[in-house]
């Protein structure tokens, strides 16, 4: 059992299980009926999703001190009782079942996505 970090909308691995979307907002122009079948998300979790703000921050995010800036603020919206909760319950969850959480953003090393899986990992999460 693992939890997997997958770009959003990229084709499933065949043992993926659900696929949580930890985004801000849901995919423009697709209709929400269709969200799983095209391979977005199953359910959405914005709980983990950067403020739009970080958002901002992060797509402007031009040096490595700008990017580090991004993270840095990131794990401080990730320090609220509510998301640890959140990043608790999936690093327990990945002990019971596989799943996935993405983002949409095509390179994960420039995402929130790396720092969710490094707050993962540091629960215990079993990350793939």
């Amino acid at each position: 059992m693992t939890v997997r970090i997958v770009r959003l909308g990229s084709d499933r691995s065949p043992d993926e299980g659900l696929r949580i979307g930890t985004v801000r907002r849901s995919p423009r122009g697709v209709r929400k009926s269709a969200y799983a079948s095209k391979n977005f998300y199953d359910v959405w979790l914005p709980t983990l999703a950067p403020s739009a703000g970080l958002v901002k921050l992060a797509q402007g995010a031009k040096s490595e001190r700008e990017w580090n800036r991004f993270m840095k603020k990131y794990r401080a919206e990730m320090a609220t009782p509510e998301t640890k909760a959140a990043l608790d319950l999936l690093a327990a969850l990945s002990h019971q079942t596989d799943f996935s959480v993405g983002c949409y953003c095509p390179d994960e090393s420039r995402c929130h996505r790396s720092v969710l899986r490094a707050l993962l990992l540091a629960r215990g999460a079993k990350v793939m």
